[in-house]
């Protein structure tokens, strides 16, 4: 969903490195083992970069309304969010290997019953499967690669880890427009399965079981609070969204700020809470979390909006939105290799402040879109969007643990990885209350392109607010990582 494709497919390495614990056997090529771990996470950057192009045909087979959609996306990202922070321990208790082959069939169990939903709460149900099988493939196939690679191996293994993860975003709306076009969009859930059955196989066969440092008991009542928290809070927002839900949307968001309350009350008090509100008093760490949070809210709502708009408002087919809003993921794969360079000259201050700004503007623009317009220029403000969105990304990944102890690293990177998707969530939810606000005040049966210009807006604005947070990082910070160097 994220606009940089490799967002979250590495962030805190050093932290996982350092809490791996020891590798029981070498393993028997990083080439072989990094494969094996990519063909999962390509799987799942597919597939949810191909279904954003399918939601109007999906709307209409079951019977809802395309912005009613949001919800499938919203469930998945849920699910992520809450079952992050319990990947590690997993691990840790049953081996690396185990969980994440179950992490697979779960998610191709999710798939199947995706394909075979007749309505969309059977799909929303469907989704969150799939999304707890997803929360444990991406952090557990880390750990897979982290404790069966060298050290010497470990940059290489990790390129050839994320590349094929990165050819995800970039096939997937054109093969989601095929596929809707040319067949059925159950098969969007289908393709799942040689995929994922390849990639279990392959780890099963390939990759050794390492179990971790199990030692930390399991905060099983931080997990059901903040789980039971971000819950409320997430579909009080998304029911927000929805006609004739208020009283239960209200009732949501208040046991959800609640329930909140409750778990930083009992984060206070628990010796390892599986979500550390502690950690925001690190400066680099909080202003990343946040900064990042806002980016990533408005960055959720664009792929999103993009298909709705390109299908329901200018008349496009599948096949030719999922061709131009690949455009995206072209540009933040090409944001890559520039980022190191960019990073020493300028630092991490400086350069998200203007790529935040940039990234901002790109999705005002978004805004502005009509069907008369050439489609070189939509393909290349998506391109350029792609690419300042992927780099803020970069920084903030990097960055949020420019200042964190090596003890406190795997804390950390549950605690990003959580606010990446919860933030996602909120993105999505944020596009279709506008939409459906629109809608209703309109009188008409779907959004008009009024509607998309207002809900482009909206999260640009979002988005620019980033500027006030990123000011705040000190010049030097990250220097270490960076390179660079104030005069």
């Amino acid at each position: 969903m994220s606009a940089d494709v490799g967002d979250g497919l590495a962030p805190g390495v050093e932290a996982i490195i350092a809490g791996a614990g020891p590798r029981s056997t070498p393993a028997r090529g990083y080439r072989v083992t990094a494969l094996v771990v990519a063909s999962a996470l390509f799987m799942q950057q597919l597939d949810g970069t191909v279904l954003t192009v399918a939601l109007p045909t999906m709307a209409r087979d079951l019977g809802a309304s395309a912005t009613s959609l949001s919800l499938a996306l919203t469930s998945y990202l849920l699910a992520l969010a809450l079952f992050i922070p319990a990947s590690g321990t997993l691990a840790d208790r049953f081996g690396s290997r185990t969980i994440f082959c179950g992490a697979i069939g779960v998610f191709l169990l999710g798939s199947v019953a995706c394909a075979h939903a007749e309505t969309l709460p059977l799909l929303v149900g469907a989704r969150f499967v799939q999304g707890i099988g997803g929360a444990m493939m991406v952090p557990v196939g880390r750990l897979v690669l982290l404790r069966s690679v060298a050290k010497e191996d470990m940059v290489q293994a990790l390129s050839w880890l994320v590349m094929p993860a990165l050819a995800g975003p970039i096939l997937g709306p054109p093969l989601g427009g095929l596929i809707v076009t040319w067949l059925d969009w159950r098969w969007i859930f289908y393709l799942n399965l040689p995929i994922g059955i390849v990639g279990a196989l392959g780890a099963w066969l390939l990759v050794p079981e390492v179990r971790g440092d199990a030692r930390a008991r399991f905060d099983l009542a931080g997990f059901l609070l903040s789980g039971a928290a971000l819950g409320c809070l997430l579909f009080g927002f998304e029911l927000a969204s929805q006609p004739g839900t208020g009283r239960r949307a209200l009732g949501l968001l208040a046991a959800g700020v609640l329930l909140a309350l409750a778990y930083v009350r009992h984060a206070r008090r628990a010796a390892d809470p599986i979500l550390d509100p502690s950690l925001m008093r690190v400066p680099t760490f909080r202003l990343s979390v946040i900064a990042g949070s806002l980016t990533r809210i408005t960055q959720g709502a664009q792929p999103f909006l993009l298909p709705l708009m390109f299908q329901l408002g200018f008349g496009l087919s599948a096949a030719t939105t999922g061709a131009i809003t690949m455009a995206g993921a072209v540009g933040a794969l090409a944001m890559k290799a520039l980022a190191p360079r960019v990073l020493r000259r300028w630092g991490f201050r400086q350069s998200l402040i203007v790529s935040g700004v940039a990234s901002s503007l790109g999705y005002a623009i978004c805004a502005l879109f009509r069907p008369d317009w050439p489609v070189a220029a939509i393909v290349l403000v998506l391109g350029l969007s792609g690419f300042f969105t992927s780099f803020q990304f970069t920084g903030y990944n990097a960055i949020a643990y420019a200042d964190i102890d090596k003890t406190r690293m795997s804390a950390a990177t549950s605690f990003y990885a959580t606010f990446q998707q919860l933030t996602l969530s909120f993105g999505i939810c944020t596009a279709a209350t506008v939409l459906e606000l629109g809608t209703m005040l309109g009188g008409r049966g779907q959004p008009a392109l009024a509607d998309f210009s207002i809900a482009f807006l909206t999260v640009a604005t979002i988005s620019l607010t980033t500027l006030i947070w990123n000011r705040r990082f000190d010049p030097e910070a990250g220097s270490d990582m960076s390179g660079h160097r104030t005069a």
